[in-house]
């Protein structure tokens, strides 16, 4: 068949309706015995012109043209003298350039293609009454008896080999689900080896962590699952429906203790990067809501039950505080400058304080402040005066000069005062507060094993940050073992 040939020539329209057809140039301002037609209204005739065309990302628009050049000739209704051309209902697109504007010979079916009798020889009834004693005739011609019942033994055996397919074809999804579940990038990938768990969630074992599981899994219903759209209250939503929620939960913690970038979790877990924002927020808030909900301030008599020898000569000793401070960025702002500027740092920070029991359990978190407080103003703001008690004490570092704010004793290491150098027992005292006082360092480091809290936080986590940082405190009471081997007795 030869190609139609299409010159461009100056067309007296003033309109210039292009071709959306790949590789195809018709414009109506140069193609005057061309016609451009719309996409039809039809659902299903629409969508087979976009098929044929093959445009991905394809939006249909007010203008969107395919020319009459891709359309047979029999599909196009040719126009009386002034008329429009017009397509008959149901044409398609057909012609193309990658098809060379050509259909080429259409392919035989498997009936046409098949060479059978002509009717003049084949064997009719009477013949074949013939010819019935005949074997080698009768075994030649196909005598089909539909209404005669197969063999039971037949019957059973299709039964057994339909019955054995099935147990096949499901044996092979199990397979199949095993290794889409071995590849994809979640808890269960990991379930066999610990110390994969200790390094995406600072639990101790797989074990461990479905044991933290159980904890919280029953207040999963209540969970308010939040969007950050503008304008909107928090609301239900069912984002990261695709995840399983102990999933949801690992690519929390991932988010904790590896601090890896929003994109990063969405490229492993093959969802969306809000997706992973709205995750990271809705579980924050309900880890906090969780955990924050139970009560971790021991009573004396409890701290006493569970104190080590070593604090033999502080057994009053109801909680050692220390306050961290976490690195963030810099306000452009210089009032907001001043005030989260750390001069004992020498950058800008978030300072929180963490009180921890005797035996090495979180026992006291404060929401975290500007980096420019004092250890002394960061105490009185915290609250914990509420729950000291006159017949109580705590222990501190130095820079907690707090004896006339709190209602009980303060065991602190000794100051030189303008003297030259300490007493003996002062000496001796100081180095036995020390000893005791390095467990909650040890405990801030273990906070610190949390990426999250050891990079610079942006501004824009500001509304979130307390939330994460008190569960990342809260958690260190069910992530790892004691601080002291010889306390777990």
């Amino acid at each position: 068949m030869k190609k139609t040939r299409y010159t461009f020539q100056r067309s007296e329209k003033t309109t210039a309706e292009h071709c959306c057809v790949p590789l195809c140039s018709a414009s109506a301002k140069f193609n005057s015995i061309l016609s451009f037609h719309k996409f039809p209204k039809d659902g299903e005739i629409r969508r087979r012109w976009i098929v044929n065309v093959r445009r991905e990302d394809f939006t249909i628009g007010h203008h969107t043209r395919v020319c009459s050049r891709h359309f047979q000739s029999e599909d196009v209704n040719e126009p009386a003298e002034g008329g429009r051309r017009r397509l008959k209902p149901g044409a398609v697109p057909v012609l193309f350039h990658w098809n060379n504007y050509t259909l080429g010979e259409r392919r035989l079916g498997v009936w046409e293609r098949q060479q059978r009798d002509r009717p003049d020889t084949m064997v009719t009834d009477d013949e074949v009454d013939d010819t019935a004693g005949d074997v080698d005739v009768a075994c030649a011609i196909n005598v089909h008896d539909y209404s005669t019942s197969p063999e039971p033994a037949l019957v059973d055996m299709v039964l057994e080999e339909n019955q054995r397919l099935r147990e096949e074809v499901a044996q092979l999804r199990q397979q199949m689900e095993e290794i889409t579940l071995k590849q994809r990038f979640g808890l269960q990938r990991f379930a066999g080896s610990d110390k994969d768990i200790r390094f995406f969630t600072r639990f101790s074992t797989y074990d461990h962590l479905m044991r933290f599981w159980q904890v919280i899994e029953p207040s999963l219903q209540y969970m308010m699952r939040v969007t950050k759209t503008s304008g909107e209250p928090p609301r239900q939503s069912t984002m990261g429906q695709s995840l399983l929620p102990v999933d949801q939960l690992f690519l929390f913690l991932n988010y904790l203790t590896m601090a890896v970038k929003q994109n990063d979790l969405a490229d492993r877990y093959g969802i969306h990067q809000s997706t992973v924002s709205r995750i990271v927020l809705s579980w924050s808030n309900f880890l906090y809501a969780v955990l924050g909900a139970q009560c971790i301030w021991m009573s004396p008599e409890k701290i006493k039950e569970y104190m080590p020898p070593e604090f033999k000569d502080y057994a009053d000793t109801t909680v050692i505080l220390d306050c961290t401070e976490v690195r963030c960025q810099t306000p452009t702002s210089p009032l907001l400058q001043s005030e989260v500027y750390s001069s004992y740092k020498s950058h800008c920070t978030l300072k929180g304080m963490i009180g921890m029991a005797p035996h090495g359990a979180v026992t006291f978190v404060s929401p975290l402040y500007a980096g420019s407080v004092s250890d002394k103003q960061l105490l009185v703001e915290s609250g914990i005066n509420k729950l000291l008690r006159p017949d109580s004490a705590i222990m501190v570092d130095r820079g907690f000069l707090v004896d006339n704010c709190v209602p009980c004793k303060v065991y602190r290491p000794a100051f030189l005062a303008g003297r030259k150098q300490m007493t003996a027992e002062e000496v001796r005292e100081t180095q036995s507060i020390a000893h005791l006082r390095v467990h909650v360092e040890r405990l801030i480091r273990r906070l610190k094993e949390h990426k999250l809290f050891n990079t610079v936080i942006p501004l824009n986590m500001f509304g979130n940050i307390n939330q994460l940082f008190v569960v990342a405190c809260l958690l260190l009471n069910y992530q790892s073992g004691p601080l002291v081997k010889a306390w777990a007795k």
